[in-house]
């Protein structure tokens, strides 16, 4: 397990994890994103 989270943090830490950590910074930011996110997590809690 502590592996996989060196190889995650390591990817994070790259330029093109970088990139996708802006990238989902700007979709949560946008507010149709943000209401799939909660219409989601709601279906997720009825079950």
């Amino acid at each position: 397990m502590t592996k996989l989270m060196d190889r995650v943090r390591k990817y994070l830490h790259s330029p093109k994890g970088q990139q996708t950590v802006e990238k989902a910074k700007r979709m949560a930011r946008d507010p149709r994103h943000q209401a799939r996110a909660r219409n989601w997590l709601s279906k997720l809690r009825r079950h």
